[in-house]
């Protein structure tokens, strides 16, 4: 149980990170153990990207990616920054991509507004089917594994290092893409280390198949390259500074 500065007491369970793995609990799950709340300092200035880098977001301009649909995004674009257009739909990069390094910078709405997952939500979806969380997750209950930096239904984030509404907020993402055979087993899984404001939430997870509403996650095969995905949760929440390095 944590006091805050404000007086509102919250109470938070915490499990060390080798404790998550020692349990099966059901997608979604209100009864699992939530990780421990680290400080991961103040926000800091966009970084810049790599010389190898492809950038996908330079504050300027969606050029470079469209709807789901395949249409022009129709997200808003100003002071640098990109903003989910609620009811708009998901925005896709019009470049496909395998195994990847990921940088992406977000924010949630400020003054926060609901609470759970009806709070700053959207996602950052890897080959547009294994989602890592965003969401407004400062002194907000959820379901462990829905938390920012989890691997949405499956794993939850060792710890919880989010930043408090309208704070700018870091993923630094490697993804080791799924590796199917010819009959379209899934011979590799996919496995994803994360980094959410610089402290480490992801620890070489594997990842069991697509993140969707479901008891058990399940792969389906797919081409080697897809399009990152960014999902529109009907909330205003703001991306900046995205740059992938492509893994072979």
């Amino acid at each position: 149980m944590i006091r805050t500065a404000a007086g509102v007491t919250l109470l938070v369970l915490a499990m060390s990170p080798s404790a998550f793995a020692q349990g099966k609990w059901p997608p979604n799950s209100m009864d699992r153990p939530r990780p421990a709340v680290v400080d991961p300092g103040p926000e800091r200035p966009p970084a810049p990207a790599p010389s190898d880098a492809i950038v996908l977001f330079d504050g300027t301009s969606l050029s470079g990616w469209e709807s789901d649909s395949g249409k022009p995004a129709r997200w808003t674009v100003r002071d640098g920054y990109m903003q989910v257009a609620p009811g708009t739909g998901a925005i896709r990069t019009k470049r496909a991509f395998g195994s990847v390094q990921l940088h992406i910078e977000w924010a949630s709405p400020a003054p926060a507004k609901g609470e759970g997952q009806d709070r700053g939500n959207s996602g950052v979806f890897l080959m547009g089917h294994y989602e890592i969380q965003v969401l407004d997750t400062w002194h907000n209950l959820t379901y462990a594994d829905g938390m920012a930096g989890a691997v949405y239904g499956q794993t939850p984030p060792l710890v919880n290092a989010s930043r408090a509404p309208g704070r700018w907020q870091t993923y630094d993402i490697v993804f080791h893409r799924p590796v199917f055979d010819q009959s379209g087993k899934v011979v590799t899984p996919a496995r994803v280390t994360v980094l959410h404001n610089g402290v480490l939430v992801q620890d070489n997870t594997e990842i069991t198949g697509w993140t969707v509403h479901a008891e058990v996650a399940k792969y389906q095969p797919h081409a080697d390259r897809l399009p990152l995905v960014l999902q529109d949760h009907a909330h205003p929440v703001r991306y900046r500074n995205i740059w992938v390095r492509e893994l072979n």
